[in-house]
């Protein structure tokens, strides 16, 4: 007769205790760890941005340059690897623009250059213009939030260049990048509405009843005794 097998002590509710504990740690692990990546992007693009533009001297000018070849080399890098285009665009944005920041640049119009600069790059390797644009904006939003500047004024400036960019490409792409601003601002009324082709705002609604008495004046009528009940 063979022998019975031997449970191990604490029974099947320890085992998957003990496991769940494991995933847990491992998932808290790899989300410090996806952190610190995040971190390390936007440290890479705020110094290199830096380092660029003192080293130019011309910040206004040379933004939307280097901003293209910082979104092409984020681009590729996540080609390779097969993930994080959306993570990796968003942050370089925000280093970008920290290091706009930085060296004393104008944010607002650094917001619009970094963005353009986004989808000129993503257009010449062949990538998702409107998820790049889209990506760029949040970071532009986020890093204009960490400095304090003033958000919806970021935001504005950041579609406006994104528009203006995409305008020389198909009406395809103008139309899919137009969505996604939309979307990326949500909650900036002003500058949502402000994206939408003209007449896609919603009428503002009819006041009913009668106006204040200088806009509508009173027209006297003849006037009529009450009827009389027979």
């Amino acid at each position: 007769m063979a022998a019975e097998e031997t449970k191990p002590a604490g029974g099947v509710g320890e085992m998957l205790g003990q496991a769940g504990s494991t995933v847990k740690e491992g998932i808290v692990g790899s989300l410090r760890g996806i952190q610190e990546i995040e971190g390390q992007m936007v440290n890479l693009a705020r110094q290199t941005v830096t380092d660029v533009l003192q080293g130019t001297g011309a910040v206004a000018s040379e933004t939307v340059n280097v901003s293209k070849e910082l979104f092409k080399g984020v681009i590729k890098a996540t080609e390779e690897v097969g993930t994080g285009l959306i993570v990796g665009t968003k942050n370089v944005a925000k280093g970008i623009l920290l290091g706009v920041g930085d060296v004393g640049g104008d944010v607002q119009q650094a917001a619009t250059q970094l963005v353009k600069g986004a989808v000129r790059g993503a257009a010449e390797v062949g990538s998702d213009v409107a998820l790049v644009a889209r990506s760029a904006v949040t970071g532009v939003m986020e890093a204009a939030g960490q400095i304090g500047c003033n958000v919806g004024t970021a935001a504005k400036a950041a579609v406006g260049g994104a528009l203006e960019a995409v305008g020389t490409l198909s009406l395809g792409a103008i139309a899919a990048v137009r969505d996604v601003m939309v979307s990326a601002v949500e909650g900036v009324k002003d500058v949502a509405w402000a994206i939408l082709p003209k007449g896609s705002a919603p009428a503002e609604p009819e006041t009913k009843g009668e106006g204040p008495p200088e806009k509508k004046p009173f027209r006297g009528k003849a006037e009529t005794g009450p009827t009389s009940q027979p």
